[in-house]
């Protein structure tokens, strides 16, 4: 049996804790240190930034090159940011020392979308380092892109398509919330969109460009809009109380058009609380092609349950995959890997 995968966790917040738990359970891979980005945690034992309930003899580490070259790690997982611009120079450092890298940064799930120039230099920085990099999560990432591009391998021809994901946003933080909107006026909520403050669902135009860019579609342009759930009545989670009148959460839409028609549709409304209002969560797609496809289910995949086992899952794919920037329409159909991870990289024993 070959030696133990060597793992680095770059953000201890709620996902990064999360992986980690994750992590510490699966056989085949070791932890071996975790990057923060607030110094003032530096320093703290893994174990109780992460909550549990006992140490693990692992530090918080503000500083990654020395990190790096302390753990000595095959693969990175990098759960500290959204945006490929913030994501870029963790990318890069670790991609500099040899270590291939799962990103759950909405915008690395396709990042030819956000930005060509940036994605461009990370395949090839990928390449010439002989690793590999992949950005994944429930969605983008799976549930309104690569779910979508796997049910059209059963038509010849499609016409169009539609994809919706109706979720509770109970379970997460004030920082999440915020984006959406919760809490605010109607006219506080609208505001916020003009401003940039209220973004709704980030990921949307990159689950769109992954399905038409594996389909062969060109994509002429995308519309969005985003839209306040408004309360009817008392919502109540463990962060924030949402009265009758106020927003309870981001109606986000985006319609992508190719020689003039809408073709992909895509919707994810997101609220605290759903069903007090009598709306179950789930997922749906509907594929308007030949044969039509409708494939619906509820409640909805489990956003943060969910992330976490897709970056641990995916971390033999990454390691046998070919040197370079990946989305996860590239790799094979990804699967829970189950007993010891090693066992499912290439040469592997069976």
């Amino acid at each position: 049996m070959r030696n133990m995968i060597r793992v680095l966790l770059l953000g201890s917040g709620q996902m990064g804790s999360g992986i980690a738990r994750l992590l510490l359970n699966k056989q085949g891979v070791e932890l071996v240190g975790v990057y923060g980005r607030r110094a003032e945690r530096a320093g703290m034992d893994v174990g109780t930034a992460i909550g549990l309930d006992r140490e693990l003899g692992i530090t918080l580490d503000a500083d990654l090159e020395a990190l790096i070259d302390h753990a000595q790690p095959d693969v990175a997982i990098q759960a500290t940011c959204s945006r490929i611009k913030d994501a870029m120079a963790e990318i890069s450092t670790l991609v500099d020392h040899g270590v291939s890298v799962i990103s759950i940064a909405e915008q690395m799930a396709y990042p030819v979308t956000a930005s060509p120039a940036i994605a461009e230099q990370i395949h090839w920085h990928a390449h010439s380092n002989g690793v590999a990099v992949l950005g994944t999560g429930v969605n983008p990432g799976f549930v309104l892109d690569l779910l979508v591009i796997t049910l059209s391998a059963a038509c010849s021809d499609i016409r169009s398509i539609t994809a919706s994901r109706i979720n509770d946003l109970s379970p997460y933080g004030p920082s999440v919330l915020n984006t959406q909107g919760v809490g605010l006026t109607p006219d506080a909520f609208r505001e916020g969109v003009a401003q940039g403050t209220v973004v709704g669902h980030l990921g949307f135009a990159e689950s769109i460009r992954m399905i038409a860019g594996t389909l062969g579609w060109h994509i002429e342009h995308i519309e969005e809009q985003r839209e306040p759930i408004i309360a009817g009545v008392r919502r109540e989670t463990a962060q924030v109380t949402v009265e009758p009148g106020q927003v309870a959460g981001c109606l986000h839409s985006a319609i992508a058009y190719r020689a003039g028609e809408p073709v992909i549709t895509l919707i994810h409304p997101q609220q605290v609380r759903p069903e007090l209002e009598g709306e179950a969560t789930g997922d749906s797609i509907e594929i308007d092609g030949t044969p039509p496809v409708r494939l619906a289910g509820s409640p909805e995949i489990a956003g943060g349950e969910a992330t976490m086992a897709l970056v641990v899952n995916m971390i033999p794919q990454v390691l046998n995959a070919v040197p370079g920037l990946h989305s996860m329409a590239d790799l094979p159909v990804p699967h829970a890997m189950l007993g010891d991870l090693r066992n499912h990289l290439v040469g592997a024993r069976s």
